[in-house]
Formats: structure tokens, sequence, C-alpha cells
């Protein structure tokens, strides 16, 4: 039997009362955090560029566009609110994945619940399965015959398989929608550390919207009848079907998810960790940093990296500028990383002392871990710090309270006080069975919503 059948018979035989206390647990959180990602994320050009084009393509539906106060359906919806999710890369990621489940699955599974008129169980059920197909799909690739690393590529089978536990569609059709859904996915192989463009400072980044339209339209076209190659992950030279299969049934992945205090690419997180612990340690000004040696492995090496980044999506993906950013404004920066962190003459005068170095060690220990060394030269001494498991990592867990910190700092200056509060107490609601309060909160527009919004207009 296809792989692409067994995953379907996997998620078409799942009840929601399979989950445990635990998985439950660990499917909240990613909501939360998707949600953060995606309220502060919703005013940057990526997402706002992604609400116009969703609102002027997508037919009227039941599913909302967030924080908007309009609605599309499943595909425009989710269009919008993926790209609100992942633009400020702040959002969720798995290491085994090597990419970003949560920015995909989340939107797509909210969405058809809206359209299906699913409960709260069967919300945290399909986030679970949708992330447990797609990390093992992801997890088992072959990435250097495919060719790109960027979730693009392997996030649509989580949405297909999230959208089709909702919709009740039969495991023939479902296969099919798995199939259709990886061969039509974004190539990527322009983009992200493993492309050819040198070009970073642009929004398309790891693919993840449109990745998650083609799955849900994927799905759609299966349950009309189209078909896909449903061998399409039984090519070991691609992916290792047997790796995909194994122990399916027995854990879900989402409990080791990793989350994301800093809205820039995963890979600079050690570094950032590093150099603030140390500087914090020893009392260190920027002014103090001659030089910032930074020891990493090869994937860290092949980001952007400049020094001097013209757009936000640029320092994303620069290790250096990411890192002095740190040293000169605090680790609150980084949460998010705006437009006006850009340019910044301090910043930049630190970034270019940043001297970055390949470690063999390190190296191998990719993409299971990103463990990074940090040296400081300074006029006080030299100091020294290995970070093999950034803050957020399973290994070096942020607790519900630090997420529920991370919400309230990251969307400052998205979300007045009241609707912060509001949409914690809505994820609390469903944290007891009531998935309403969110779903109302997410149709309503924002109270500041961006001037070119045609919420804003139309008010």
């Amino acid at each position: 039997m296809y792989a692409t059948r067994r995953l379907a018979e996997y998620v078409r035989g799942f009840e929601a009362g399979q989950l445990s206390d635990r998985t439950r647990g660990a499917a909240l959180r990613c909501v939360l955090d998707a949600l953060t990602a995606a309220a502060t994320g919703y005013p940057f050009p990526a997402a706002r560029a992604a609400r116009r084009a969703a609102l002027a393509g997508y037919a009227p539906g039941a599913s909302a566009v967030w924080f908007e106060g309009r609605r599309l359906t499943p595909a425009g919806a989710a269009l919008a609110n993926s790209a609100a999710a992942s633009a400020l890369d702040l959002d969720d990621g798995h290491r085994a994945a090597c990419g970003h489940p949560g920015a995909a699955v989340i939107p797509a599974a909210l969405a058809v619940v809206e359209e299906v008129g699913a409960g709260p169980d069967e919300l945290l059920a399909a986030v679970a399965v949708g992330y447990e197909v797609g990390v093992r799909v992801a997890a088992a690739r072959n990435f250097s015959a495919l060719g790109a690393y960027s979730s693009g590529t392997w996030c649509g089978y989580g949405v297909a398989a999230a959208a089709g536990w909702l919709r009740g569609t039969p495991p023939a059709q479902l296969a099919h929608a798995l199939a259709i859904s990886g061969v039509s996915a974004p190539n990527q192989k322009a983009a992200g550390s493993s492309g050819y463009s040198t070009l970073w400072g642009n929004t398309v980044k790891e693919g993840i919207p449109w990745a998650t339209v083609t799955a849900l339209t994927a799905l759609a076209l299966a349950e009309a009848g189209f078909t896909g190659p449903e061998d399409i992950l039984d090519h070991p030279e691609h992916f290792d079907a047997g790796r995909i299969l194994d122990d399916l049934g027995r854990g879900f992945v989402i409990e080791q998810v990793y989350f994301k205090p800093y809205s820039a690419c995963r890979w600079v997180h050690a570094a950032v960790d590093g150099v603030g612990a140390l500087m914090e340690e020893h009392g260190l000004a920027p002014a103090d940093l001659d030089e910032i040696e930074v020891h990493t492995f090869t994937r860290a090496l092949r980001l952007s990296n400049r020094p001097d980044p013209v757009t936000h999506e640029d320092a994303q993906y620069s290790l250096p500028y990411c890192v002095a950013l740190r040293a000169v404004a605090g680790a609150d920066a980084l949460l998010p990383l705006t437009a006006d962190a850009l340019g910044r003459p301090d910043v930049i005068a630190v970034a270019e002392r940043v001297a970055l170095r390949l470690d063999p060690e390190l190296d191998g220990r990719f993409p299971a871990q990103t463990p990074t060394r940090v040296v400081l030269h300074t006029p006080k001494g030299r100091f020294e710090r290995l970070v093999e498991a950034p803050r957020g990592d399973p290994a070096n867990p942020m607790s519900w309270e630090a997420l529920r910190a991370k919400f309230l700092t990251a969307t400052s200056r998205t979300l007045p006080r009241d609707d912060q509060e509001r949409l914690l107490a809505a994820v609390g609601s469903l944290a007891a069975g009531d998935l309403a309060p969110l779903l109302r909160l997410l149709g309503r527009p924002l109270t500041g919503a961006p001037a070119d919004s045609p919420t804003a207009v139309a008010r």
C-alpha cells in the first residue's frame, strides 16, 4: 500500500478522544503561538499584500480573515491568515522537519472549522493530526535530491491531513489530496538557504501561504475526482517511506515543537541567546565588543547575513544584524524585528564586528540541533559560551506563561491591551472546551487596522 494511502487511513481512523492531556496542551500552545505570530504580523507588508490579494481573488465564504471583519472561502482566508502568521519568522517549528508547520496547519484548520461547524476538540485534533503528517513527511525527505529546505515544499501535506480530517474526506480521496498537494507545492528552488537566488529581502521566504492554498485546493480537487501520483512518497531516493510510517499512531510530534522568542530565522537564535547571556553576565556594553566570533553550522552561514539589511525580511536572515540588535537594543527589539530597527548606525557598527566561522563539530549536529558557540573579545577579556538549545527548544522550553508574555510583548504594537486580554481569555476558553469566543474575536476588525486595509477604509 502506498505511503499516501497509509497516511490517509491513519487520518481517517483518528478520533479526537485519542488526544492525551499532554498532546492537547501542546496543540493549545501551538494555537496560541500561531495567533501571536499572526496578530503581530498583521500590519506588515507581506500580510497586507496577501489580504488584498485574497479579498480580491476569493469568493465570500464562512471563514474569517483574522482581525479584518471579512469572510472568504477557506482557501482565501487561509492565504491571508497564513501570510500574517509567517510574515515575521515568529512562528513555531520542528527540528526533525527543519521548518514550520504551525503557520500553515493552524490557519487552514481554523478556516475549515468555521466552514464545517466543528468544535474545540475537533480543532485541536485536526492540528495534532496535521502536524503529525506534515512533520513526518518533512523529516523523511532527501534534502539533496529535492533541492530545497523551505517549509512550503512539505507543509501542504499537514494542511491536507488536517482539513481532510475535519471534512471527513474518505481515505482514497485523501490519499490523492496528499499526492496532489505534494506534487503541486511551490518548488522554492530559488528561495532560502538552499536556493540559487541571492535576494533574500522579499516576502516569498519559505512559501508557506501559497503551499497552504495549494493543499486546500488539492483537497477540493481530490474530493471532486482529481487524482495525483499516490506513490510520491515511495521512492527512496526522494523520501524514506519507512521513516514516515514508523510508529505512526504511537505518540505525537506536536509535543516536540519549538517556539521562537525572536522574530528571526531559528538558525540565528542560539547566537542571539549566547551574546545576550554573556553581556548580562559580565556587565558588557556594546562599546566593549571589539569582535564577536560566531562558530556555527553550514546552513547558518548560507543565510543572507548582511550587516546592513534594507528590509525586515532580509534582517530576519542576517545573523550579524540580529546579534548586533540584541547587543545594542535588547531582546525585545527582536520581538518583533520591525522596520524602525533597520538602518541604525549603532547596530550596523556592531554587526560589522561579527565574524562568522564554520565549526565542523557543530555542523555535524544539524538539523537535529542548531548549536552555536559565541566568543566575545572585549577590553575586559575573552568570554565564550556554547548554546546547544536556544530558548524555546524542547530541551530549553518556553512555559505557558512565557508564551503568554511573548504574546503580550509581540502584539503590543498591534492590539490594544483590552484586545490582548480578550484574545488570551478566548484561548483560555478554548482550553476549557468553548471555541466560540475565539472565533468571534478572530472575525472582528482590529481597533487599530493598518491605514490601507479595507477595514480601515470602510470606517
